[in-house]
């Protein structure tokens, strides 16, 4: 099975739907397999997203997720973040169809209860041959991603995509320099208002706003993390500057809902909504239930 050949495996139609002009034919489809892959997202940089981006391109990814012992044993050190803001951040990245905590030692090829697993995909520094002939002794497929597929960001239209039927456009702008679990749960939260359209600052006007040092990651990269989420219509960089950096794509996008922060109402913002009849909407920066709340000067340190 090579990267352009996913795994799929193939489904008899019952009777009743193989049935055409009054002439029974058996058709199959075909359903993608599932793959497996084992993180421990403790450091939930776009290396992470991407790789798990090209391992759902082999079936549905379903992640076993290291507990916290099990990044305390192959670390020596305890997670920088506990087991359930891991478990949150990535439940909610669109390549990811499933994610389970199997307790005790790490075993050579993950398994997770319940699931008939058809591949095992691993990072080209977790690979090696002891890997690959467990994998082959269990029957399931061995597949390595390469360093190389991980350093570029897939390229990304930046014109709009239509609307969902009967959904509004959410427009939300940030810098998203260092994601984080807090971000996961803004755009939870206003994606419940519509279809979110983020625009992400571009770098010279992030330096602008913030000063020396930022930011910290790159536009191209800011962006792919924010459009990784499943509550993320589609992201964009900006192209304007100040505190109204996103005003070419609103002319764009059209949105009906301005939605941001409580860090974010300012600049101007409510005052450019009224003028273009766009709604306005603050939010309350509040962590998902149980979970740290997160910022990210706190977690870059300046």
């Amino acid at each position: 099975m090579s990267r352009a050949e996913p795994c799929r495996s193939l489904v008899a139609l019952p009777p009743r739907f193989a049935l055409r002009c009054g002439v029974f034919r058996i058709f199959s489809v075909t359903r993608m397999c599932t793959v497996l892959a084992s993180i421990s997202f403790d450091d939930p940089r776009s290396q992470s997203i991407r790789f798990l981006e090209e391992a759902a391109r082999f079936g549905d990814l379903h992640v076993v997720l290291w507990s916290d012992d099990q990044v305390r044993a192959a670390t020596g050190a305890g997670p920088k973040f506990p087991l359930a803001e891991r478990r949150y951040y990535l439940e909610n990245l669109r390549h990811v169809a499933g994610v389970a905590v199997v307790e005790g030692e790490l075993p050579v090829v993950p398994e997770i209860p319940g699931v008939e697993a058809k591949a095992w995909v691993v990072a080209e520094n977790d690979g090696g041959a002891d890997a690959e002939a467990a994998a082959v002794e269990r029957g399931i497929r061995y597949e390595v991603i390469s360093n190389r597929d991980l350093d570029a960001f897939p390229e990304a239209s930046m014109e709009p995509k239509p609307v969902t039927a009967g959904r509004k456009k959410v427009l939300v702008t940030g810098c998203y320099d260092w994601f984080h679990s807090g971000h996961v749960r803004f755009f939870e939260e206003v994606s419940e208002l519509g279809d979110v359209y983020a625009v992400v600052g571009h770098d010279a006007n992030i330096a602008l706003l913030k000063g020396a040092h930022h930011p910290m990651f790159k536009q191209d990269e800011r962006r792919y993390i924010v459009a990784s989420l499943k509550t993320v219509h589609q992201a964009f960089i900006s192209t304007g500057s100040g505190y109204l950096d996103a005003a070419p794509e609103i002319e764009r996008i059209q949105p009906d809902i301005y939605a941001v922060n409580e860090d974010g109402d300012k600049g101007g913002k409510s005052e450019f909504c009224r003028e273009k009849g766009i709604d306005y909407v603050v939010l309350r920066r509040t962590p998902k239930e149980g979970l740290t709340k997160r910022s990210s000067t706190g977690l870059r340190g300046f």
